[in-house]
């Protein structure tokens, strides 16, 4: 950390600091940026060099960070900021979340920290290069808690090898305190309901050994498996912030001790209540580590989706060294080497196909199931499958780089991240254990004044119960474990959520706007018709018209020529080539003359082309391009090239109908074009010939009456426009992944993605409010209980080893629950058995008399 303290004054420290400020181009933005800083009356100096583009800021007292950084931004400019997490150690509920939050945020020059208990991950916004990892560990250290040491090299493995390690450990507390607990419940309760227990022990074993047995038997317990509680418990009461730890320490230690003193002082406690509760303590720590040891093993499961993309990349790779196939460390891999692939082989890492062909099964990438065609010039990305070919391919992106690096990256920011609906639950964990302690003591006053006899005994009682059954780990859970699960899912189906709030925003989406080129259509032009007129042959036509246009650049020519190799038709050389911009292009082939354009360029020629009159207002009404070939001076074609809509587009748009909601298409395309494929599709708003600005004015008008908008796009023109959405989301192919100005990416072209996005949030966000649901109710509902609310009604209390099991149940409760968004099924989408009129893939060679 650049940050220093400075005397400038007695009892007054000045801090200090650089930030890296982005957009200043000359002196005047130098001085646009020192005024907006200076004027912050917390800032003693500021220094702003453009060389460096360094903010160098000095503060009279604390340093305003989040202030300074406002000020720069108001003024247009902007400061680098950087993320950085620390894997905590020693959270149990979302109290401990809210105070490691507030102990981070306080340190100086820490923009924003958002901590996760189902990861156990804190993630600092913070600026570039200002504050030391050392001083983030230092706060955490502070507030009573610890950070996880990593090193770079295992930084992926440690945190499942740490949560083995947790669950192994609690299994033996758990058995330990299990096989302890399991004689003192018997003697202690047995004896109250079994007749022949109680004889045997007051004949055989005594009442005193009895006790004394018990004694013992609960302090190893307490002090033994249930030490971690005291060890977390305490210093968490000394520094005035209970947690978790501290209700179960304060129950289990108040059903000990009045034990201890009734077997060993008795004469302390008013006549008729030495009683003994030590079953009940340590019955409670067995049951809540019970509940902590499920609830670690239901943590674990909630990252599988992770785990399983960390497990797509072998370990190894066949690497073409010196004219050999040699088996490499993966991270020996460098950019450029030659990869060997056999069938069946996972693909290492990302890069080009350089010899052979396959099928490669890319389902973990995209969601896609039918494996794709491979051949020279392919990409690869790794983590797929290589199915039936031998290939090798090039290296193009290793290590941190790949495709699957980027996804895991991902899903990590998503899963770690906070949503909306997670500032309720932090506002009330914020007082939930200081209020449920006060909540104890009331109830242990109101039994120690008016209870019935033994007065001391049932106000014990009921305190306890009501300090145990007390539960912020349910709500701590019900958030980050759904998101955890749901966007992991997610992944699998090939939608990343690149941004968790994404994950709430888009289930109250009202409207789907989508691109129209290279997202609805295939974004690639193609021959969709063409009818010749009599005296010639349709082939033939195709092969010279393919072979004129193999001199052209025009992607309408690079059509031409696709359509007449997929035919089978070879080309001919072209001699006296001409280009008319805006008209069409000219030349011999084979001794004929040829000229291909628009109908302009055939009048031009003297060529009459009313015969196609009919003909080429219902291609244009479809939304093709219609074309017209001459031959030797006569009339010989009319050619239509469009962009095909892919075969998925009108199954999406009716499922998102199905879904309740309205379906736009903004597109730069010509009016026209742009009815016509809305009509074939069934979108209900059509906004054409607009440039990507106008993209932006057009989702901000389909925002009229409160509606929000959810933008499809390509990622690449319509940036603007995804940045603008209320949620934006790019489609992709499986290796165009970096979209920034995205928040969720559909890793396939397949815009029927949107309808299992939509579906998947909605999913998931029910799945937290049923778990919030429960979490509160759950509190709201038995904390009276176990304070004692029905016993005037019908005499019935809670005892603290209910309590208990129903504390460690409740989060078991909301694990599960979050859990079973690992068996979501997308809804799928109906294809019909026809196409649109437009998705025309293939064409049909037509003779028509003109």
């Amino acid at each position: 950390m650049s940050v220093s303290a400075e005397p400038s004054a007695p009892q007054t420290k000045a801090f200090s600091f650089d930030l890296t400020v982005e957009g200043m181009t000359c002196a005047s933005c130098v001085g646009r940026v020192e005024k907006a800083i200076r004027a912050l009356p917390s800032v003693e100096a500021a220094n702003v060099n453009l060389a460096t583009e360094k903010a160098s800021i000095s503060f009279s007292g604390a340093p305003d960070v989040t202030g300074v950084i406002q000020a720069i931004e108001k003024v247009g400019y902007s400061a680098r900021r950087e993320t950085v997490e620390l894997q905590i150690e020693g959270m149990t509920c979302a109290s401990c979340v809210s105070r490691v939050e507030k102990a981070l945020r306080k340190v100086p020059g820490v923009i924003d920290a958002s901590v996760n208990l189902a990861t156990e991950k804190a993630t600092i916004t913070l600026p570039t290069a200002t504050v030391s990892r050392a001083a983030l560990e230092d706060a955490v250290g502070k507030a009573g808690y610890g950070v996880v040491k990593t090193d770079v090299s295992t930084a992926v493995e440690d945190p499942e090898d740490r949560r083995d390690a947790e669950i192994r450990h609690l299994r033996n507390s758990l058995g330990i305190a299990a096989i302890l607990t399991i004689p003192l419940f018997v003697m202690e309760m047995g004896s109250h309901f079994v007749p022949a227990i109680h004889d045997w022990i007051m004949t055989e074993l005594g009442h005193a050994n009895s006790l004394y047995i018990q004694f013992v038997l609960a302090t190893v317990v307490l002090f033994g498996p249930g030490l971690r509680f005291y060890r977390k418990g305490i210093p968490a009461l000394g520094r005035l912030a209970p947690d978790m730890n501290s209700l179960v320490v304060l129950g289990t230690a108040a059903a000990w001790s009045y034990s201890v003193v009734a077997t060993f002082l008795p004469g302390l406690l008013p006549s008729g209540t030495a009683n003994v509760y030590f079953e009940a303590a340590a019955v409670i720590v067995t049951l809540i580590l019970l509940g902590r040891f499920l609830e670690a093993r239901a943590k674990g499961r909630t990252g599988q989706a992770i785990k399983r993309l960390i497990g797509l990349q072998p370990k190894t790779a066949r690497v073409i060294r010196a004219g050999t196939v040699v088996e490499v460390p993966l991270e020996t891999v460098v950019s450029g080497d030659v990869l060997d692939i056999r069938p069946g082989d996972r693909i290492p890492v990302d890069g080009v196909v350089a010899e052979g062909e396959t099928y490669i099964d890319e389902s973990m990438i995209t969601g896609e199931p039918i494996p794709v065609h491979k051949a020279a010039g392919a990409d690869v990305v790794g983590g797929t499958i290589n199915k039936n070919g031998a290939i090798r391919f090039t290296a193009t992106k290793v290590g941190g780089e790949t495709v699957l690096a980027n996804i895991i990256r991902m899903v990590e920011a998503a899963q770690g991240s906070k949503l909306p609906i997670q500032a309720l639950v932090d506002k009330v964990t914020a007082w939930f254990v200081p209020a449920v302690i006060a909540a104890a003591l009331v109830t242990f006053g109101i039994w120690l004044t008016w209870g019935p006899s033994p007065a001391l005994s049932f106000a014990l009682v009921n305190a306890v119960a009501v300090l145990i059954i007390a539960c912020p780990c349910a709500m701590g859970l019900a958030t980050p474990t759904s998101i955890m699960v749901g966007t992991g899912r997610a992944a699998e189906m090939g939608i990343l959520f690149r941004k968790g709030e994404a994950l709430q925003t888009l289930r109250s989406a009202d409207v789907v706007a989508f691109d129209k080129t290279g997202t609805l259509t295939k974004g690639k032009p193609e021959l969709t018709d063409l009818e010749v007129t009599d005296g010639f042959d349709a082939s033939e036509v195709l092969r010279l018209v393919a072979s004129l246009e193999t001199r052209s650049e025009h992607p309408i020519a690079e059509a031409l020529v696709t359509a007449a190799g997929k035919k089978g038709l070879s080309t001919s050389a072209v001699t006296q080539f001409s280009a008319d911009p805006g008209f069409g292009v000219s030349g011999v082939i084979d001794e004929r003359q040829v000229l291909v354009g628009a109908d302009r360029a055939l009048a031009k020629a003297g060529i009459d082309t009313s015969g196609f009159a009919s003909v080429s207002v219902r291609l244009a009404d479809q939304g093709k391009s219609p074309l017209y070939a001459a031959i030797d001076g006569r009339l010989a074609a009319i050619i239509a090239v469009s962009d095909p809509v892919k075969q998925t587009s009108a199954a999406a748009v009716r499922a998102l109908h199905d879904l309740g909601l309205r379906v736009a298409m903004i597109t730069g395309d010509n009016s026209r074009t742009a009815r016509a494929v809305a009509a074939a599709l069934g979108i209900d708003e059509v906004v054409s010939e607009v440039l990507p600005d106008g993209k932006v004015d057009a989702v901000r008008k389909l925002r009229a009456g409160d509606r929000k908008v959810a933008f499809v796009g390509d990622g690449i023109n319509d940036a603007p426009a995804l940045a603008e959405a209320d949620v934006g989301l790019a489609v992709g192919t499986g290796t165009d992944i970096a979209i920034e100005s995205a928040d969720v990416v559909l890793m396939s072209g397949d815009v029927s993605g949107i309808v299992n996005a939509i579906a998947i949030s909605r999913a998931t966000i029910g799945n937290i409010k049923q778990n919030l649901f429960w979490a509160f109710a759950y509190n709201v509902v038995l904390i009276p209980v176990a304070a004692g609310v029905l016993y005037p009604i019908n005499g019935a209390l809670l005892s603290p080893i209910l309590a208990a099991g129903a504390m460690a149940l409740s989060s078991v409760f909301v694990l599960g629950n979050a859990l079973r968004l690992r068996r979501f099924t997308a809804p799928g989408v109906r294809y019909s058995a026809a196409r649109p009129a437009s998705d025309q893939t293939s064409f049909q060679l037509q003779e028509s008399a003109s």
